[in-house]
C-alpha cells in the first residue's frame, strides 16, 4: 500500500459488532502505517476511548442498535481534537451521508468496498483531504460545488437522528396501535416510564400529539400500520 507519510497512523474504530471491530482489526493492521490504538463498541465507549487514544483517525459506524447517532461526530470530534473522521457504513441514504458531512465527518466509504479503498480512504483523510464517493453521494458533492446557498436539508433527518434506540422502540410499538399500557407490557417497564418517552419523543421531533406522532412515524418509515 503505497503511503503519504512514513508516520504511523492512529486508528480507533466505533463499531457495535463485535466481528466487524474484529475483522477491521485484522485488516487494518496487516496494512503497513497503520495501528488500531482501540476499539469501541457504544457510544460511551467510544467518547472514553477517542478520549485516553486521542486517534488520528476514528473510523465511525453511523448505526447503534438500530439508531443512527449524527450527533456522535461532533461529541468525538470534541473529545479528540486533533482526529478526523472517517464513515464506514452501510447506510445509502444520501440525506444522512449529507449530513454527516456537514457535522465533521471528513470522508465516507461503504462496507462492501474492498479493504484498499477503505486503507486508501484512510490515508486521504489523514493527510487531510476529503473522501466521496461520487456515485454514493453525488448530492453532496454537488452541494459543495454548487454556487450560491446550499440546498436545506429535511429537518427530519437531524431530528430522526436525536431518537435512543428505546424511543424508536417505543415510536414503533405505538406505530401498530398499542396504548401505553400494552407498551409498558411490552417493553417491561412502567406506563409512567412510557409516558417519559412519549413526552421525550414529542419534543425531539417538534410533534404536538399522538396522532401527529404516527403521521410523522409513517411517513418517516418509523412505523409501519397495524392490519
Amino acid at each position: 500500500m503505497p503511503t503519504l507519510t512514513s508516520k504511523t497512523i492512529r486508528v480507533l474504530i466505533v463499531d457495535d459488532h463485535a466481528l466487524m471491530r474484529a475483522g477491521l482489526r485484522v485488516l487494518l493492521e496487516s496494512q503497513p502505517g497503520l495501528a488500531v490504538v482501540g476499539e469501541a463498541a457504544n457510544r460511551r465507549e467510544a467518547l472514553t476511548m477517542a478520549s485516553h487514544t486521542q486517534p488520528d483517525i476514528i473510523l465511525l459506524d453511523l448505526c447503534f442498535d438500530d439508531d443512527i447517532s449524527l450527533d456522535l461526530i461532533s461529541e468525538l470530534l470534541a473529545t479528540a481534537k486533533a482526529a478526523r473522521i472517517l464513515i464506514l457504513t452501510g447506510i445509502r441514504n444520501p440525506e444522512i451521508h449529507r449530513v454527516a458531512v456537514r457535522m465533521g465527518a471528513m470522508g465516507l466509504v461503504l462496507k462492501e468496498k474492498a479493504v484498499d479503498v477503505l486503507t486508501k480512504a484512510i490515508e486521504r483523510v489523514y493527510a487531510g483531504e476529503v473522501w466521496l464517493e461520487r456515485s454514493m453521494i453525488a448530492s453532496v458533492l454537488d452541494e459543495m460545488t454548487r454556487p450560491g446557498e446550499p440546498e436545506p436539508l429535511d429537518p427530519a433527518v437531524a431530528r430522526i437522528a436525536t431518537l435512543s434506540p428505546r424511543e424508536r422502540e417505543v415510536i414503533a410499538l405505538i406505530g401498530e396501535g398499542l396504548k401505553n399500557r400494552q407498551v409498558a407490557e411490552r417493553l417491561f417497564v412502567s406506563e409512567t416510564t412510557v409516558r417519559h418517552h412519549l413526552t421525550s419523543i414529542f419534543d425531539k421531533l417538534g410533534v404536538p400529539d399522538r396522532l401527529g406522532l404516527l403521521i410523522y412515524a409513517y411517513r418517516y418509515n418509523l412505523a409501519r400500520p397495524s392490519h
